[in-house]
């Protein structure tokens, strides 16, 4: 048995344990659960390279790095039993991996493993009201004191916020958001939920989870608490989006396949007209066809994981692993609700809440749209390339 599939099994094993633990609380402490459940059976470490005290992938990734097909087989299993066990794990990678890449030494050597072992809970903000997809836009700025850094802004859509023990922060530190190339105007700051001037501002969305607005109100932070060099925040955040991104399709797969099975169970064992709901025609091909685009969505996550492992150019694969594994993610929960009738719309049911919990998907880390452009620039440029060749 491979490593990929004795880490997928346990994954299975864990979630189905811990999963009705979790959900039945509050998302906050739904969250503290997960994160204590999850470190206790290391998991957390493959949110963090092994050279900072994570797990070691071995021949899964090419130097010290978090493997994307690790994470993939993780998610994959942990949505499929609860939305906020994948979100409590993801989290902990997303909000943690710049100060892998970037923070200096000391700061990796005393935060990591703390991420993890699950004491220090990690928020990755990024989004402002302003600034959603366009990062070029932030507004955020962070203006050079004797003692380091001065920051000040509005971040939203912040998940983990207002439990988050840090949040990596990107901030400006140069030019306006008028500028064509941003390229160099940003700097990522590793900021402790504890430092005087953040106030967290809570809200609710579709698939209840800790998220929130974190207003940064004139937050002093030492230059030791700076994330790479000055002008390549952007860089590092773009690649932490290309780490975790692929994982957001895995989770996809997750949901999308206790949808698939949900609607199976149902329609064998649920009788109309003196007949299993199964025996219809109609419904037979639902499944066929929810059955094929799952299949389809996993092999691109298999192939846009394995290209990030490897190091190789993997825009393409990625985005389209994206694209089609939210997108038919989203259909398949939706024909499972469709499958179960009354039942589907019914608070409390399997299928109702994988409707709402898959549907953000499609938005975070970067929407279909974007994703469509990304495939399409990468299109055109190849083929530009090949004729001037």
């Amino acid at each position: 048995m491979s490593q990929l599939t004795k880490l997928s099994e346990r994954a299975r094993a864990f979630a189905a344990t811990v999963a009705p633990q979790i959900e039945a609380v509050d998302h906050e402490q739904g969250v503290a659960r997960a994160l204590e459940a999850l470190a206790r059976e290391k998991f957390l470490g493959w949110c963090v390279p092994a050279a900072w005290g994570g797990s070691d992938a071995g021949d899964l990734v090419v130097e010290s790095e978090v493997s994307v097909r690790a994470i993939c087989a993780i998610r994959a299993r942990l949505a499929y039993e609860s939305g906020l066990l994948d979100v409590a794990f993801v989290m902990q990678g997303l909000g943690s991996y710049a100060v892998a890449r970037g923070g200096n030494d000391e700061l990796r050597r005393t935060l990591l493993p703390l991420v993890v072992n699950g004491k220090a809970v990690a928020a990755f903000a990024l989004t402002e009201p302003g600034a959603g997809s366009s990062l070029g836009e932030i507004e955020t700025s962070a203006v050079r004191t004797d003692g380091g850094w001065s920051l000040r802004g509005h971040k939203t859509f912040i998940s983990n916020a207002g439990i988050a023990d840090f949040y990596s922060v990107l901030a400006r530190t140069d030019g306006s958001p008028a500028d064509k190339d941003p390229s160099g105007n940003f700097t990522m700051f590793q900021v402790p939920a504890s430092t005087r001037g953040i106030e967290i501002r809570p809200f609710d969305v579709i698939a209840p989870h800790p998220i929130g607005e974190v207003l940064i109100n004139d937050v002093q932070v030492p230059d030791e608490h700076r994330i790479g060099e000055v002008g390549g925040g952007l860089v590092l955040a773009l690649g932490t989006l290309n780490r975790f991104r692929t994982s957001v399709a895995a989770a996809a797969c997750g949901f999308a396949r206790r949808a698939l099975d949900e609607s199976v169970e149902h329609l064998s064992r649920r009788r109309q007209f003196g007949r299993p709901l199964s025996a219809f025609q109609g419904l037979r091909f639902d499944v066929a066809e929810m059955d094929t685009r799952l299949r389809a969505a996993e092999l691109l996550v298999d192939e846009a994981a394995e290209a990030v492992d490897a190091g190789v150019e993997n825009t393409r694969q990625v985005a389209r692993a994206k694209l089609y594994a939210t997108e038919s993610a989203s259909w398949i929960c939706d024909r499972a609700v469709q499958h179960l009738g009354g039942l589907g719309v019914r608070r409390g049911e399997v299928v109702e809440r994988l409707f709402r919990e898959v549907r953000s998907l499609r938005i975070y880390e970067g929407t279909s749209e974007i994703q469509k452009l990304i495939l399409a620039k990468s299109i055109f440029d190849d083929h530009a390339a090949s004729r001037s060749t």
